[in-house]
């Protein structure tokens, strides 16, 4: 398997933009996008083996999200996270899907950690 392809969707610029640098700098290929609507888009050219996607964003949430992730690309991993005080919905995500969730702030080895085990690597 070459290097691990990551989509990382969440409204917040800087710090998708942040992840995406650490991320890169470890080998990951990474790609931050800010909603929900882009990563759909971005899913149907191009194929990813995980989705990291935020579960609160304002138009399409993380749930919807991994719902048209499941439809476009099904053996694509989804790791959901969510603030302080929301676990109910990550959990949600899991029986909707998700491989994993993780609750912010994150930990950036936990979160490769998290995907290389949702891919089986």
């Amino acid at each position: 398997m070459g290097a691990l392809r990551v989509l990382l969707v969440d409204d917040e610029a800087e710090f998708v933009s942040t992840v995406e640098e650490r991320l890169r700098i470890r080998g990951i290929e990474a790609e931050a996008l800010t909603s929900g609507a882009e990563a759909v888009r971005r899913l149907t050219e191009r194929e990813f083996d995980v989705v990291v996607a935020d579960m609160r964003m304002p138009g399409m949430d993380g749930l919807e999200l991994l719902r048209q992730v499941k439809k476009i690309r099904p053996a694509t991993r989804v790791i959901l996270l969510t603030g302080r005080g929301s676990e109910q919905d990550s959990e949600s995500g899991l029986e909707h899907g998700a491989s994993d969730y993780l609750i912010k702030p994150i930990n950036i080895d936990d979160l490769i950690d998290r995907m290389k085990k949702a891919v089986g690597a």
